[in-house]
């Protein structure tokens, strides 16, 4: 069972990665937008390219525009702030509990 735990500790700690980088892509596209970055500027195409689609499902659910201030990003950090608290430790303390 040891095998198991440590698969699921990983997966955990991968998840807490992932997650993490996320949220600075974000925090990085939220402070692009307060400036008039060059479109074709590979660095602006790749934040846009990987935050654009989930930004545009949370934009189609909750239309977050308000006086031209979009808070969308700050929804996404917090739900992967609300990820990071919940389903990390979960795992973690599953894979615990298995060993």
């Amino acid at each position: 069972m040891f095998i198991l735990s440590n698969f699921i500790s990983s997966v955990a700690t991968v998840i807490d990665i992932v997650l993490n980088l996320y949220m600075w892509i974000l925090i990085a596209r939220a402070v692009l937008s307060w400036v008039n970055p060059d479109p074709y500027n590979p660095i602006v195409r790749f934040l846009h390219n990987v935050t654009d689609p989930v930004m545009y499902r949370v934009q189609r659910i909750l239309p977050l525009n308000f006086g031209g201030i979009d808070l969308t990003p700050m929804v996404l950090i917090l739900a992967i702030i609300f990820l990071r608290s919940f389903i990390v430790p979960t795992l973690k303390q599953l894979a615990y509990s298995l060993a």
